[in-house]
């Protein structure tokens, strides 16, 4: 009786007090999303800018242990400095690829299956082949920065989108994490993410692929 007494008084009190969780929640999470997707953006930028060789995976839903366990287990927040860190040339994980999942780094120096595909460009380098590899297998999106030429590309569902300026990369990025965080609330509202990559952007198809699953171009989403 006095349980419920109690209950009754201090009702506006408890229902604050949950909403006031629920909102933190809500926060923390969208504010882990846009952490994420600052850090990947400016880690690339300043690589392109140095033309150091990159390759992140950031794991969604199918997980990548069977790829972490050919690197080297890391347990590290992720920021530009230590990202840099880990491909600057002649470095002993520079050659391999990173994983991100959630929040953290969870291994460095990775081998990334790479695509069978012969139909793509003679051009492509062992990362941007390993990327669509990963992507061919996995759910996950690939971060891809050149080493010759320090153009940013991404990789998802198999298709890699190159020459990605800050404000594209940060776009698709951001939907792509959105999409993960949607999908696992709601499974039938989905950004048409693969649609855009297949489509070439904005429901328009690219006329500037230089190969099959290959596009130099980004319209948006």
């Amino acid at each position: 009786l006095l349980a419920v007494a109690l209950l009754v008084i201090f009702q506006p009190e408890i229902r604050r007090a949950l909403a006031e969780l629920g909102t933190r929640q809500f926060f923390s999470a969208a504010q882990t999303e846009r952490s994420i997707v600052d850090i990947l953006v400016r880690s690339a930028l300043q690589l392109s800018e140095q033309k150091i060789g990159a390759i992140i995976a950031v794991e969604r839903s199918v997980a990548l242990g069977h790829v972490q366990e050919t690197g080297w287990p890391l347990d590290a927040i992720p920021t530009p400095e230590l990202i840099g860190s880990i491909f600057f040339p002649h470095t002993p994980l520079h050659d391999g690829g990173v994983i991100i999942k959630g929040e953290r780094i969870v291994a460095a120096g990775c081998l990334f299956p790479l695509t069978q595909r012969g139909e793509l460009s003679s051009q492509l380098g062992t990362r941007h082949r390993a990327a669509i590899g990963l992507t061919e297998e996995t759910d996950a999106v690939v971060l891809v920065v050149s080493e010759e030429t320090g153009t940013i590309s991404i990789a998802y569902k198999g298709r890699l989108r190159r020459g990605l300026d800050e404000e594209r990369l940060r776009r698709v990025l951001g939907a792509v994490l959105h999409r993960t965080r949607r999908r696992a609330a709601d499974l039938k509202n989905r950004l048409p993410i693969s649609r855009w990559f297949k489509n070439g952007g904005g429901g328009h198809t690219a006329a500037t692929a230089t190969s099959p699953g290959i596009e130099d171009h980004d319209d948006g989403i």
